[in-house]
């Protein structure tokens, strides 16, 4: 198992791992927790990801099902090293064919239709709802990672390969970091397409951050962190509201909130208070993921689930695994989710979906 973390330029790399801790039954996950606490205070690192369904396991509502993807699947490694795992030009990807969402236009409508139907009766006030990208790929997976970061540089990319399958995560959202006794958390919620020269592109960046629609989205998920910050810390903090990030094919925005927590906090209390991130639910969470258990086509796996790293001295830095892509037998796949509000059109969100997706779209791949 090879983990590459590049979050914030800084290259890390985790090779050779000395055990692997994993499971895709929900009842595992205790354990896997209780085994990750033991290899840190035996100064090991800890790298790897725990995908979106481990988050029912963490609630008693949900049913605990056997799943077809890993729900924890940590590496535990002696070191890790400031290094990619190999040069950026070697082995270009641009093998993808039989691009196709799993989802038709007609059901996505209805889809929406019925999300603001619970909005509606007040079940929920926003849900984030996910259909995917789906491909066949022969090729590099790194080579094909780094065409991709290239095409789209982003702030929290990571790299994983297994026996079993690879993933590609250019993620431009944080999910947390904690040193020593603060953690922080930016949620993102809001999307923007570009402007097609200069001057249209500051205008559309100053439309985007006075959008009504999209700072209303961004701040019940910044909220909803908030709520979750104080379950597990004090002094919570929103520091910072509707920034506006801007990439090569979109404008995202997200806020940032930040607490105290206690510096060894037990992993297991940590990831049952704040996973999956709001931003990637709705709020309320459990009402909303309850929406999308019974909306959603498919398990989301390794997206909008976590990627990340923990050191023997317990600072921790995950990403979200949006713009990710996942790698099986010859068959690849990508969430594209977006947050729908009750003034959400199915247009617009299917508009925005597609937005989301070009950077794998366009230019052939």
């Amino acid at each position: 198992m090879i983990v590459s973390i590049q979050f914030k330029n800084n290259p890390l790399l985790f090779q050779n791992p000395v055990a692997i801790i994993a499971t895709d039954q929900p009842s595992g996950l205790k354990g896997c927790f209780a085994r990750m606490e033991e290899a840190l205070k035996n100064n090991y690192y800890l790298a790897g990801f725990l995908s979106y369904e481990a988050g029912y396991a963490f609630e008693k509502c949900f049913p605990h099902e056997k799943q077809d993807f890993p729900l924890c699947y940590m590496g535990v490694y002696k070191s890790c090293e400031h290094a990619l795992p190999w040069p950026k030009t070697f082995l270009i990807g641009k093998n993808l064919g039989n691009l196709r969402l799993n989802t038709l236009k007609e059901k996505y409508f209805s889809d929406i239709d019925l999300i603001r139907g619970h909005i509606a009766r007040g079940d929920v006030y926003q849900i984030t709802y996910c259909i995917k990208l789906l491909f066949d790929f022969a090729g590099s997976p790194w080579g094909l990672y780094n065409s991709l970061l290239k095409r789209q540089p982003v702030p929290y990319p990571a790299y994983i390969e297994t026996s079993d399958f690879s993933i590609l995560s250019l993620s431009p959202e944080k999910f947390l970091k904690k040193t020593y006794d603060r953690i922080v958390t930016k949620p993102m919620k809001g999307t923007w397409m570009r402007g097609d020269n200069f001057l249209d592109d500051l205008i559309q960046r100053l439309k985007f951050s006075r959008d009504k629609k999209n700072r209303a989205e961004n701040v019940m998920i910044a909220d909803l962190l908030r709520n979750d910050l104080g379950r597990i810390g004090a002094h919570v903090q929103a520091p910072r509201l509707f920034e506006v990030s801007s990439y090569r094919t979109l404008f995202q925005m997200t806020s940032t909130v930040s607490a105290s927590v206690p510096e060894k906090i037990p992993l297991e209390e940590l990831f049952s208070a704040l996973f999956p991130s709001g931003s990637v639910t709705g709020a309320p969470k459990i009402s909303a993921m309850q929406v999308i258990k019974t909306l959603e086509q498919e398990n989301r796996r390794i997206y909008t689930g976590a990627i990340g790293y923990i050191t023997p001295g317990r600072k921790m830095f995950f990403n979200i695994p949006i713009r990710t892509l996942l790698l099986r037998n010859g068959r690849g796949e990508m969430g594209i989710g977006g947050g729908i509000v009750w003034d959400s059109t199915a247009q617009g969100e299917w508009n925005e979906g597609l937005l989301k997706a070009r950077f794998v779209t366009e230019n052939g791949l």
